[in-house]
């Protein structure tokens, strides 16, 4: 148990995230499936979920768990860096009156931070000012009882992951593996193995998260 008035890891991401500007991924997922010329029936029916799913989804109505939210975005084309919404801070260029455009202010303070909550409490945090098209830099917080997917579906994507764990206990699953990380552990393994991540205890998981080179997120069913 944490000492009186000492503020946890998770403390400072919660209120940090009550700071930061929440994504509605609704109406980016609509656009990009409009986009595609895609009905909400394919839609649903390429990622295995009901249509009524992808509709209030669509609508704000309920969040997608994060197995669900990346065969969407896959099938639409999506990363999850335009998932995340908000004007980018930026920071007066220091050439004086030449014309040169604005720069992005490479700090990004704790209340800017683009915030996408999930189904179960999931939340993902974004630690970089602008977009990266080759690596994700994240907070990520799994509230008690959460999971990225059922326990019979597991997700794989290219690339490799990264992570560190500041507060709580996370479970990883890794192929036929389990794992169990504390306060301190860290993990990197092979993105393309079939994984499935949840929280562990009564107490919510919040680690840093470093994904490179993500592509071709999908769902796999285990045999």
């Amino acid at each position: 148990m944490a000492a009186k008035g000492r503020k946890t890891a998770s403390d400072n991401s919660t209120a940090a995230a009550s700071r930061a500007k929440v994504s509605n991924i609704g109406p980016k997922l609509r656009q990009a499936r409009e986009h595609k010329n895609m009905s909400v029936r394919g839609l649903a029916r390429y990622v295995g979920v009901s249509p009524s799913l992808v509709s209030q989804i669509e609508r704000g109505r309920v969040m997608p768990s994060v197995g669900t939210l990346y065969s969407i975005a896959n099938e639409l084309g999506l990363v999850v860096d335009d998932l995340f919404t908000g004007a980018l801070p930026r920071r007066k260029s220091d050439r004086g009156d030449m014309a040169v455009a604005d720069v992005v202010n490479p700090v990004l303070k704790s209340g800017q931070r683009k915030v996408i909550k999930l189904a179960d409490g999931v939340r993902w945090e974004r630690l970089t000012p602008t977009p990266d098209k080759d690596v994700e830099f994240l907070v990520v917080v799994y509230d008690v009882g959460a999971e990225s997917c059922p326990k019979d579906a597991l997700i794989r994507h290219g690339g490799k992951e990264y992570a560190y764990v500041l507060s709580g206990r996370l479970g990883i699953k890794i192929g036929f593996e389990e794992f169990e990380l504390a306060p301190g552990d860290s993990i990197a393994f092979d993105a393309q193995m079939p994984h499935r991540l949840w929280t562990v205890g009564k107490e919510p998981a919040e680690a840093l998260w470093v994904v490179l080179n993500r592509h071709g997120d999908s769902r796999v069913h285990p045999a």
